[in-house]
């Protein structure tokens, strides 16, 4: 738990602090860092774990668990009104927060199982998430997931792996591949601190529906993961890289599909409750997912 904190905590409270500084800067780093920074750090991870070309059925199980998640919400609206808190309680910040993660509690052979829910998890995204927030960009938002950083690394780790050069790539990019990622979790301090400035205005105190999609979140989502990984038998290995990218918390884009939302449909409501949920989860995730770290491991 102490590798854990000294991982994410003071890249994300220096970002914190830096976003409610400097407002303008998320916006001038994101851009180089997406386009060339995470394609680049998830191909290092990739070569460096080794493709786990045996373990992709299990990208079936990633989205079965999400798909269906995500159909269960909907069928609660009184529990959760707003539809960017049913597609935020399913889809996770694995990219940004949940690798890290990964490479600070778990061995660099678990890393492309992580990568693998990310892969998922962003088709998801960005397939499901523009249709349920905003149906009328949902062909140009599905196209876009093509463009995403982790099909960019996949489509370049896959033939690099299966080169003479794969391994020694691999050892060249570790140490890269780890300082964007240190970016990475940068620039989400740098965007919770603006998102609480966001919500200054708006009402503080916590709502059932918030709470709810809190503990589908951080608490449902990752216990549904870890018992159908345990019903199926799966390697220790592949079970808490599962489970840990399951308790990641809510992903910025579910955010900006809110953002888009409201923008297109004058007046809308989305903004505020994902703005609430991605702060709120990614404070708690924190402390959430060291528990289910010491919870996997002792099983």
């Amino acid at each position: 738990m102490l590798r854990l904190l000294l991982e994410l905590a003071p890249c994300l409270l220096a970002g914190f602090w830096l976003g409610r500084r400097f407002p303008a800067l998320p916006s001038q780093l994101a851009p180089p860092l997406l386009r060339w920074g995470m394609p680049l750090s998830l191909t290092g991870l990739l070569l460096k774990s080794g493709l786990p070309l045996s373990a992709i059925p299990m990208a079936g199980l990633i989205a079965a668990v999400t798909a269906s998640g995500l159909f269960l919400c909907r069928q609660i609206p009184a529990l959760l009104p707003a539809r960017s808190l049913q597609l935020g309680a399913v889809v996770g910040n694995t990219g940004y927060f949940g690798l890290p993660v990964a490479i600070a509690l778990l061995p660099s052979e678990a890393l492309g199982f992580s990568v693998i829910y990310d892969l998922i998890g962003s088709l998801i995204t960005w397939s499901a998430g523009p249709l349920l927030l905003s149906p009328g960009q949902s062909r140009a938002s599905a196209l876009s997931l093509f463009k995403t950083p982790v099909v960019q690394a996949l489509l370049i780790a896959l033939p690099l792996g299966m080169s003479p050069w794969g391994s020694l790539l691999g050892q060249w990019l570790w140490l890269p591949a780890r300082v964007v990622l240190w970016l990475l979790l940068l620039l989400v301090g740098m965007r919770l601190g603006l998102v609480l400035q966001r919500i200054d205005q708006a009402e503080k105190r916590s709502s059932p529906s918030l709470t709810a999609a809190l503990a589908i979140k951080l608490l449902v989502l990752p216990g549904v993961m870890w018992l159908v990984s345990v019903l199926l038998q799966l390697p220790a290995l592949m079970q808490q890289a599962l489970v840990l990218q399951a308790a990641a918390p809510t992903a910025m884009s579910v955010l900006l599909l809110a953002e888009a939302a409201d923008a297109q449909n004058k007046g809308g409501e989305e903004t505020i409750p994902a703005a609430r949920l991605v702060l709120w989860s990614s404070g708690a995730a924190v402390l959430s997912l060291p528990l289910w770290f010491q919870l996997t491991a002792a099983m």
